[in-house]
């Protein structure tokens, strides 16, 4: 009921308008240079299934189209791939799980085993011991 009172409206507004201007500048200028075919939106009630299912895949189409933002879209992905992957390695390698059998302390050992060597504690263990020979001669 809402569309059909909408596009009868914008009929007669249409209608009328056209009517009462009298210079031709504004009647193109409210036409366009070309005369419509069709009143948008259609009345779906004298539509069969078929064209309804037609109309409604062309408007959805339009749609998405019109709204398509691939770079907010990529943004967000992004973000959301960050904050996971931030979340689970947070949860895989600091987290405090306060129980005594950790399910991750197995790979906890291994990450530390790694990048524990890097600390500067241990700067000594990585060293060429030709170089710290020559260095500090005894």
């Amino acid at each position: 009921m809402f569309p059909t009172l909408v596009r009868r409206t914008a009929e007669r507004l249409t209608s009328s308008m056209l009517r009462n201007t009298t210079s031709t500048t504004s009647t193109a200028a409210l036409t366009g240079p070309y005369k419509l075919k069709k009143v948008w939106p259609p009345d779906f009630s004298k539509l069969s299934e078929k064209d309804q299912f037609r109309f409604e895949r062309r408007y959805k189409r339009r749609l998405r189209l019109a709204t398509a933002r691939p770079r907010w879209e990529k943004f967000i992905k992004l973000a959301q791939l960050f904050s996971m992957v931030s979340v689970f390695t947070y949860a895989v390698l600091f987290m405090d799980w306060g129980a005594e059998n950790n399910p991750f302390q197995g790979a906890r050992d291994k990450f530390w085993d790694v990048f524990g060597a890097f600390t500067p504690e241990q700067r000594h263990q990585r060293r060429n011991p030709d170089i710290e020979a020559i260095a500090n001669p005894k």
